[in-house]
């Protein structure tokens, strides 16, 4: 996607540093969503396992106890990706 920008690269005013400060600011703020929400389905999982009796709530909390790495993997590997492609932006300015 960002590909199609690059021919404008030497053309960036003050608007579009200051649209690009927004993007890396935004995707800051996304991946502290997803460490909030990793930290919550891990909690949550925790809390399941030990206030709730029975096997199925035993299990519903260990799926959200293995489950809830992903969300951090996940939000770990778009922050880097976005920064990735936002530095190729900013080198060429």
């Amino acid at each position: 996607m960002l590909k199609n920008y690059e021919k404008f690269s030497e053309e960036m005013i003050l608007r579009d540093h200051l649209a690009l400060d927004r993007t890396i600011l935004a995707n800051e703020r996304t991946l502290l969503a997803y460490l909030r929400t990793f930290i919550g389905v891990f909690s949550a999982g925790a809390a399941i396992i030990k206030f709730v009796d029975g096997s199925a709530a035993t299990v519903i909390g260990f799926a959200f106890v293995v489950l809830s790495p992903l969300f951090l993997i996940l939000g770990i590997y778009r922050y880097a990706h976005t920064v990735r492609k936002l530095r190729v932006i900013e080198k060429t300015n």
